[in-house]
């Protein structure tokens, strides 16, 4: 009967130590509605985070979310493919729905010096200069629409850790690889589709 005791303790024990967390999974239109969620384990904190996507100049998209999120699911830091670059930032808290605040917006960056290669059409010897945190360079390739689509810039080191994480990558079906040092992505050719490649990238940093 002890031990029984002891093991049932056990068990509960994760479910009594974790964290209500307000949630908020964006849809199409970037809006959700928020609602409460009982996090699954005491590895879990309460989140939100923040997506914006540019291209150029012109914000193309600006998502938003919050739920129950592991450590290494609070990153901030930015991709950027050249035509196309993608923000993200975050907010994590660890007591009971202290996620009520969206995530910060995030700021415009500057050239640090860092180089890449980066695709145009089907040719990938063109230069993206780097900003920011971007002190990685990045090759993404995803299947989109049956095809494989590959595209390469600049990455924050913390996209490129979240990115060799099998549990995340394993989502979106994405590989990713960085490497530093300026133009190690290597100059061969690859598809165009930047903009495809979004939408996987969201997927893989958004909290599941």
């Amino acid at each position: 009967m002890h031990l029984f005791t002891l093991v049932l303790g056990i068990w509960l024990l994760p479910k009594v130590d974790t964290l209500t967390c307000y949630e908020c999974v964006p849809g199409l239109s970037g809006r959700c509605t928020e609602t409460t969620k009982q996090c699954p384990t005491g590895d879990y904190q309460c989140g939100a985070i923040r997506v914006l996507t540019y291209a150029g100049v012109s914000k193309i998209s600006d998502i938003q979310g919050k739920t129950c999120a592991l450590a290494q699911q609070c990153i901030t830091g930015s991709v950027n493919f050249g035509a196309v670059k993608t923000m993200i930032t975050s907010k994590c808290c660890n007591s009971d729905r202290c996620n009520s605040q969206p995530a910060p917006d995030a700021s415009q960056s500057s050239p640090n010096g860092k180089k890449c290669f980066t695709c145009e059409g089907e040719t990938c010897t063109k230069t993206v200069n780097c900003e920011g945190t971007e002190d990685h360079c990045i090759k993404t390739t995803a299947a989109v629409g049956g095809n494989k689509v590959t595209v390469k810039g600049c990455a924050s080191k913390t996209i490129c850790t979240a990115a060799s994480n099998p549990q995340l990558s394993g989502v979106v079906g994405a590989e990713m690889s960085c490497c530093q040092g300026d133009f190690c992505n290597s100059a061969s050719s690859a598809s165009a589709g930047l903009l495809l490649l979004v939408g996987p990238l969201i997927s893989l940093v958004l909290f599941s």
